[in-house]
């Protein structure tokens, strides 16, 4: 898995989404990375460094990582 190429599609997800506003951009990627990613994909992009993606992308990655995205997504 080419972790350059999960960077590069999280952030086109994030630029995409971003009209709508970082926090609802935010929720809308982390719907998108569970519902459509396979699980190996989740866990390279989980494993790398997130320093790396945009600032709607890091905040995805790293809410689905922390187990808060759906408690988050609930109360939007």
């Amino acid at each position: 898995m080419n972790v350059e190429h999960l960077r590069y599609m999280v952030d086109q997800i994030a630029k995409n989404l971003a009209v709508r506003g970082h926090d609802s951009a935010v929720l809308v990627t982390v719907e998108y990375i569970d519902t459509f990613w396979e699980p190996r994909m989740k866990d390279a992009i989980f494993q790398d460094d997130r320093a790396l993606l945009s600032p709607i992308g890091r905040e995805a990655v790293e809410l689905l990582t922390s187990g808060n995205a759906f408690k988050r997504v609930g109360s939007a």
